[in-house]
């Protein structure tokens, strides 16, 4: 018998047992042992009923994955979900953890499901650019009907115990330490009632009535249309489930399956699985000492109340870690408390937290104008003006209030910290912090380590991300970092291609076509351009419309003229200072790129920029730089990132363009050595 299974009976019921650390996937070894016992439970007259239950933290989480591209091995899934169907006898699956994916999905299979309070089941597969593939979108609309179905299915969302009973998913709700004993006496009842058995895949009762609606599809297409832009794996959906209600089950079944292949052999689907595994990826960090000790955090300074400041603290509050916020005048102050208050405010309105968690999250913060009270903190944040001579000032003043072993942490977005460090005397405990605004929002963190930062300093700084539920991804010192340095030649090359001839709205609209929700000139009317200071010593096209009063949106006109509803739409003037700025840069005015020419002119020095990253060693792996471009600039996750997405594209190809570009354009556009490298050994940028 394999292993990771094994059996026993109590009474007339069997019970099996898996055990396949750390999650149960039901990969190979838990197949084999499922289909063992199962035919096991077939064959013994003495058993009259079946629970299935799993060892450790969870039940099954799901599919092994990282058998995908792999020859299948016997038994496949399919079959054990055939087994389970048809075994003849009543069979519970007893859930704990989380039953996700093919673990939700065998779970529906049987008859019955009794769960912990805790329990969550989902089908998260269209997060894997996948849909369910083992019958989860015929049997799930059988169960909650199809209008839930879809929620939850396009949705990938989770849902618990409570929820489950109220929409018939799950039968019986167990004591939380009397899982096996409950899901077992259950079992039992239903033999002494002689229920009859029932499968899902018989049930009719949830799907009759929307077998001639088709406007609940339409809706939820409508639906996905704004919430899910360019993604393959939604439309795959609805249509499996549409045939839940317009098919017979077997034939529902093979058009799942036809759908799944479709998805699962996509480059959409290749790469977000990829980037699942690359934002796991992001915290194993190559030579860094696991014996390194982690430093306590029990209470967070942060100097600075403004926008990013506000929201920096809104993630420690969030957490349950109290934060001593600092400022330089009362007004500041109040305006930050109140912006902090207004923010969680909306959360109560939308639902996503209960009046009484908000207070408690207020309660944790301790406003003040004297920074000698951070005196006792474990780590001090500072989100102060972005310029070096205010940094270095505030760390060194940090330095001489701060206790012994606290960690002196900047959030600047751009500056060196080894040069901020030097401020201090103890440059083993400063570290980057850079957080992405919103700060309360966004995913990413970006842990910048310095020349001399400490192993402890870092991995509390990687554990302290986990604890914000941040995503980390840990750079080195440079300009920029990752994600502020890599997309930087996006930008540049945005306001170059309009100087030559493509006017703002193709430049937005091709890389809004590509996949990001808006384009850099859109970006900059909606952050507001009086906002964004480069310092350019020479005349540009921003400079020009501030002086004509174009601030962005909050004027109704910038790169664009906005109407009363703020839509958008191309501006006769700013037409005219375009050709004026080209006129005295002396850079002449040629036809607009097409698409596919403006991608590459737009994105192709973005890889190249990320090869040169790779190369100095700024980030570990062109995974990180992928999960920084996607959680940081929302490039589209289904192209995988920059680093993948090149090698979609072909790395030969792109080095080619470059060497188009530095001949026509100069030598920023030279390809990097590594891009070279690989190109011409037939290797990837993403491994």
């Amino acid at each position: 018998m394999s292993e990771v299974a094994s059996f026993e009976k109590r009474g007339n019921v069997g019970i099996i047992k898996i055990d396949s650390p750390p999650v149960n996937a039901l990969g190979i070894a838990a197949r084999r042992g499922l289909d063992r016992l199962l035919r096991q439970c077939k064959a013994d007259a003495e058993i009259k009923a079946v629970v299935v239950i799993c060892g450790g933290r969870t039940f099954f989480a799901g599919a092994d994955i990282s058998e995908f591209g792999r020859p299948p091995e016997a038994p496949v899934l399919a079959d054990v979900l055939d087994s389970i169907e048809n075994l003849g006898k009543p069979i519970v699956a007893a859930i704990h953890g989380t039953a996700l994916g093919g673990g939700f999905e065998l779970a529906l299979v049987c008859n019955y499901r009794v769960v912990v309070p805790s329990a969550r089941v989902g089908l998260p597969e269209v997060k894997l650019g996948l849909l369910p593939g083992a019958g989860g979108t015929q049997r799930l609309p059988r169960v909650v009907g199809p209008e839930m179905a879809l929620d939850l299915i396009l949705s990938g969302r989770s849902i618990g115990a409570a929820e489950g009973l109220e929409l018939g998913v799950v039968d019986r709700i167990a004591g939380a330490d009397t899982l096996l004993e409950d899901a077992v006496d259950f079992a039992a009842q239903v033999v002494m009632k002689g229920t009859p058995l029932t499968r899902v895949r018989d049930r009719r009762d949830r799907i009759e009535s929307s077998k001639y609606k088709p406007e609940i599809f339409d809706a939820a297409r409508a639906k996905v249309s704004k919430t899910a832009r360019g993604f393959l794996a939604p439309e795959n959906i609805i249509q499996a489930v549409e045939a839940s209600v317009t098919l017979p089950f077997d034939e529902g079944l093979k058009r799942e399956r036809e759908l799944f292949v479709k998805l699962r052999d996509s480059t959409q689907s290749a790469a977000q699985r990829y980037y699942f595994f690359a934002e796991r990826q992001c915290s194993k960090i190559s030579g860094l000492d696991k014996t390194a000790a982690l430093l306590p955090i029990e209470q967070v300074g942060v100097v600075g109340a403004g926008t990013m400041g506000g929201g920096i603290t809104m993630n420690f509050l969030t957490a349950g870690i109290p934060v001593i916020l600092v400022e330089m005048t009362q007004e500041a102050l109040d305006r930050g408390i109140a912006v902090i208050r207004k923010n969680y405010e909306n959360s109560v309105k939308k639902g996503r937290m209960s009046p009484a968690q908000l207070e408690t999250c207020m309660a944790l913060i301790t406003p003040t104008l004297d920074l000698t009270q951070l005196s006792s903190v474990d780590v001090i944040i500072e989100a102060v003006f972005e310029r070096m001579d205010v940094k270095k000032d505030l760390f060194g003043k940090l330095d001489r209030i701060a206790r012994p072993g606290a960690i002196l942490a900047s959030n600047t977005s751009f500056l060196d910290l080894n040069e901020i460090a030097s401020a201090t005397g103890r440059p083993e405990s400063v570290v980057g912090l850079h957080f992405f605004s919103p700060a309360n929002v966004m995913r990413l963190l970006e842990i910048v380590r310095g020349k001399q930062t400490s192993d402890s300093v870092l991995a509390t700084s990687l554990a302290l991300a986990a604890r914000i539920d941040k995503v980390p991804v840990v750079s080195g010192v440079c300009y920029g970092f990752i994600a502020n340095r890599i997309m930087t030649p996006r930008r540049e090359q945005a306001e170059a291609v309009i100087l030559e001839g493509t006017l703002p709205h193709d430049v937005d609209k091709a890389l809004y076509d590509f996949g990001f929700p808006m384009g850099p000139f859109a970006m900059m009317d909606l952050v507001g351009l009086d906002v964004i200071d480069r310092g350019e010593p020479f005349r540009t096209v921003k400079k020009d419309l501030l002086k004509n009063g174009r601030r962005g949106q909050k004027t109704k006109a910038g790169y664009y003229d906005y109407d009363d509803s703020r839509r958008a739409s191309p501006s006769p003037l700013v037409a005219k200072i375009i050709a004026e700025v080209a006129e005295e840069r002396g850079i002449p005015q040629a036809a607009p790129l097409e698409k596919q020419e403006l991608i590459g002119r737009l994105l192709y020095p973005v890889v190249n920029e990320g090869a040169r990253i790779l190369e100095e060693g700024i980030a570990q792996r062109a995974s990180d730089i992928d999960v920084a471009c996607i959680l940081g600039y929302a490039w589209p996750v289904y192209t995988g990132g920059p680093m993948f997405w090149a090698d979609t594209i072909g790395l030969p190809k792109i080095v080619q363009e470059l060497q188009r570009l530095s001949e026509r354009h100069g030598p920023s556009f030279k390809p990097a050595k590594l891009l070279v490298d690989l190109a011409q050994s037939g290797g990837r940028l993403s491994g």
